[in-house]
């Protein structure tokens, strides 16, 4: 009798962890918006004019900023603040740039000037 209740119990507690962990976890609950985009990139500054046919963004969190990283030799974008648009998006804040940077699990738009330097992105996953 031990042994079946021990089989049984071998048998059903991974089963009812498994049933625990739900699939329905909301994507702003998890660092969605890291990763890497691909489409259209260009930069500008007094020396340098950079448009590539097609390009990438890495973004990476640090803490609670982001990282841009950019390819094709374009100057990263580093340590911008974001707030909450909605579950799913999230808007650059309280920078020292100008311009706008939107972000969602599918999606990155860049148009952002500091120091004289301007970042575009329209990208996608």
């Amino acid at each position: 009798m031990k042994s079946i209740l021990r089989i049984l119990g071998v048998l059903l507690i991974p089963a009812l962890l498994f049933a625990a962990c739900s699939k329905d976890t909301d994507p702003a609950d998890v660092d969605v918006f890291a990763g890497t985009f691909r489409g259209k990139i260009t930069y500008n500054d007094n020396e340098k004019n950079i448009k590539p046919e097609s390009g990438s963004v890495f973004v990476t969190k640090v803490g609670t900023r982001y990282d841009f990283r950019f390819s094709d030799g374009i100057p990263d974008l580093t340590g911008v603040e974001f707030q909450r648009k909605d579950d799913n998006t999230m808007v650059n804040i309280g920078s020292s740039g100008t311009g706008l940077i939107t972000i969602n699990k599918d999606k990155l738009v860049i148009g952002y000037t500091k120091d004289g330097r301007t970042w575009t992105a329209d990208c996608n996953r």
